[in-house]
C-alpha cells in the first residue's frame, strides 16, 4: 500500500516510530485547517506563522505523547490554542489587532462575500478571546461542543454559553451597522 494513501491512525503510528515521511505526511493533509484557524484566532499574518511553527515543533516533539482520541488536526488545534493562550500571558494583550486581512479565503469566499467576510473579521477580532476561539471552533471548523470543551479547557456549559454570548454580539454589530 502507498504510504500517502494510509489513513491517519496508520500514519500516526508509523510517525511514532520515527517515520518522517509518515510525519510530513500527516502535516500536509492538515497544515492548512491549522493555519486557517490560527489565523482567524489571532488575525494577524506575523504572528499566525510564529504560533503555527511553534505548533508543528511541538507536535514534533510530542508526538509520542498523542493518542488517537480525537483526530490529529484537533490535537494540531489544542497545541496552536495553548501556544496562542501562553503569547496572550506573555504579552498581556486582550485584543491583537488585524495587521493584514488576507486576500484569499477560498472557502469561505465560496460560502459568504468578500466585504460580508471582512466584517465578520473585523468584528472577531474586537470579541474577547474565549468567545472568538468558540465561535471560529464551531462555526468554522465544526467542532462539537464536546471537542471544543476539551481544546479549550472548559465545561460543555461554559463553551455554549460563550458561544450564544458571540453570537449574539456578532448579530448586534451586524443590525446596528457597526
Amino acid at each position: 500500500m502507498n504510504i500517502e494513501n494510509q489513513n491517519e491512525e496508520n500514519l500516526i503510528s508509523r510517525s511514532k516510530d520515527g517515520d518522517r515521511y509518515a510525519f510530513e505526511i500527516l502535516i500536509n493533509n492538515n497544515f492548512s485547517i491549522l493555519k486557517g484557524y490560527v489565523l482567524k484566532l489571532t488575525c494577524n499574518k506575523e504572528l499566525t506563522e510564529d504560533i503555527v511553527q511553534d505548533t508543528l515543533l511541538a507536535a514534533v516533539i510530542h508526538i509520542d505523547s498523542f493518542t488517537p482520541n480525537a483526530k490529529f488536526s484537533t490535537w494540531l488545534i489544542k497545541i496552536a490554542t495553548n501556544k496562542y493562550m501562553d503569547h496572550l500571558r506573555k504579552v498581556k494583550e486582550t485584543d491583537i489587532l488585524l495587521d493584514v486581512i488576507p486576500s484569499s479565503y477560498s472557502l469561505e469566499d465560496e460560502v459568504i462575500k468578500k466585504e460580508e467576510l471582512h466584517d465578520v473579521l473585523e468584528i472577531l477580532k474586537e470579541m474577547p478571546n474565549d468567545k472568538r476561539t468558540v465561535f471560529i471552533l464551531k462555526h468554522y471548523y465544526g467542532y462539537s461542543y464536546e471537542e471544543i470543551s476539551a481544546i479549550v479547557n472548559c465545561p460543555i456549559g461554559t463553551v455554549r454559553s460563550r458561544l450564544h454570548y458571540g453570537i449574539k454580539e456578532i448579530l448586534s454589530k451586524f443590525k446596528g451597522g457597526r
